[in-house]
């Protein structure tokens, strides 16, 4: 150990010795090393690659192909050099191009020729492609956590609004009338799917490759499924060439991280919109927000700006990957290096935006009255009208025109279509009453969707409760 605490480094020849160096007459100019390095940023993998390695030393030992002094000295390296990873004291080189032979270096200069034997019946190929399954799995039950968080301050929010009518909308135009629970109740059906997306996904990333080797597999006796059962892979990949250059299963949660994120950025588009003095809906708790450097009135949304914009980054990364395989032939190749970067930040934007949505949404106050005004205005009720008309006997095509009259008069008038004398509304069917004015209004419009994912209070009310019973679903 050097002075300050840090480990040594071991001596290499100049130029620094690779893990196939006697092949080559020269070293690796320094230029490529900078070009081809991986470990600014697959160091992210070192304990997955340790969990692997440990995993993998055990199964060589228990096939006969090293024995038990070896394996003990591999597995107290290993343990060694996980601390020095978790305290910062360990020391990444450049010169060794990856995490694994990082790792597997240090693990030398701690237990000798054991750690030498490590490497027998496997590849960096299939143990890049192991390291990157446990690590996207890992994730990929990290991010379902934070789905739920969201969708947690999401059902709240709801309960809460379950009786706050407000203008639905179809072409950003007046629509129907809603309440806002219902409205907030279709963004936790889009985490929902988005959360079973992902434990479908997550089902072809728990697959083994170890034990593909380079592409062709090995002639070592080794037990694969014994492995597979240590590091809790539901099984094995099936054919050796698809296991070490497969990496359909991250592009398959890039794909579900892409409409995760969409869907947030609907919700942010609106939330902006709503935020908006012309909407007035809503305002967001000021510590999500910003001001302006020259107009002092300004408070700007910029958490829901931000994530509208990161929408475009985690789909970029998507792309990205697709055009990274589409003309790789089997089996791996060196583009394959290219997969982390977009996969690691895709995990890292989507992990901290679902964490800062969730705390967002439980500081947003609502204008109930707003809404509520917005809603009076554009004929929301209109489709109540004609309904009306038609359960009194006409028929549904003639009963939409003659409210379209009615609308076009109130317009006119300056008026919305529930605020017209029942004697303007009858010069457009004898059919309506004086009970028409119980349909005109936002409750009984609202109250009277009452059926399953309708906006009825009460249906809302009941879809709180079986989000609220699927949420705690182990």
């Amino acid at each position: 150990m050097a002075a300050d605490g840090r480990q040594d480094a071991p001596e290499e020849p100049a130029g620094g010795a690779q893990a196939w160096s006697g092949r080559f007459s020269e070293p690796v100019s320094e230029l490529v090393q900078r070009y081809t390095a991986s470990v600014g940023f697959d160091h992210r993998l070192a304990e997955y690659d340790i969990e692997g390695s440990l995993a993998h030393a055990r199964m060589l030992h228990g096939a006969g192909i090293i024995d038990v002094g070896d394996l003990t000295a591999i597995e107290s390296g290993l343990e060694q050099i996980r601390g020095e990873i978790r305290s910062g004291r360990f020391v990444w080189r450049l010169e060794l191009e990856d995490v694994h032979l990082n790792i597997e270096k240090r693990l030398t200069a701690l237990v000798g020729d054991a750690g030498k034997r490590l490497h027998t019946a496997r590849s960096r190929n299939d143990q890049v492609a192991t390291d990157v399954r446990l690590y996207l799995r890992a994730s990929i039950d990290r991010i379902v956590g934070l789905l739920h968080g969201m969708q947690h301050a999401l059902v709240d929010l709801a309960e809460q609004h379950a009786d706050t009518a407000m203008p639905g909308f179809t072409h950003l135009q007046v629509a129907q009338p809603i309440v806002l629970g219902h409205h907030l109740m279709a963004y936790f059906e889009m985490l929902k799917r988005d959360v079973e997306r992902l434990a479908d996904c997550r089902k072809r990333v728990n697959r083994l490759p170890l034990g593909a080797a380079a592409l062709a597999g090995t002639s070592y006796p080794i037990d694969r499924e014994a492995v597979a059962r240590q590091l809790g892979f539901d099984g094995v990949c099936a054919n050796s060439l698809d296991a070490v250059s497969d990496r359909d299963f991250a592009i398959e949660f890039c794909a579900a991280a892409a409409l995760v994120m969409t869907h947030l950025s609907r919700l942010s588009e609106e939330l902006i919109l709503w935020m908006n003095p012309s909407f007035g809906f809503i305002d967001i708790a000021d510590r999500f927000c910003t001001g302006s450097s020259i107009m002092p009135q300004k408070k700007n949304p910029d958490v829901p700006e931000l994530v509208r914009g990161k929408t475009g980054r985690v789909n970029g990364h998507l792309v990205a990957l697709l055009t990274l395989m589409k003309a790789q032939p089997l089996a791996y190749n060196k583009d394959n290096q290219e997969d982390k970067e977009p996969l690691f930040d895709t995990v890292e934007t989507l992990a901290d935006t679902l964490r800062v949505y969730a705390a967002m949404l439980r500081g947003v106050r609502v204008d109930a009255e707003a809404m509520r005004a917005a809603a009076m205005r554009g004929h929301a009720t209109a489709t109540d009208l004609a309904d009306y008309l038609t359960k009194k006997g006409l028929p549904f095509r003639e009963a939409h025109e003659a409210v379209a009259r009615a609308v076009r008069f109130a317009d006119e008038c300056g008026q919305d279509l529930g605020a017209l004398a029942l004697t303007d509304l009858r010069r457009f069917s004898p059919l309506i009453d004086d009970d028409v004015y119980a349909v005109l209004t936002l409750e009984g419009s609202v109250r009277s969707r009452d059926h399953i994912g309708g906006t009825a209070p009460a249906q809302v009310r009941a879809a709180v409760g079986r989000a609220r019973e699927w949420l705690s679903r182990p």
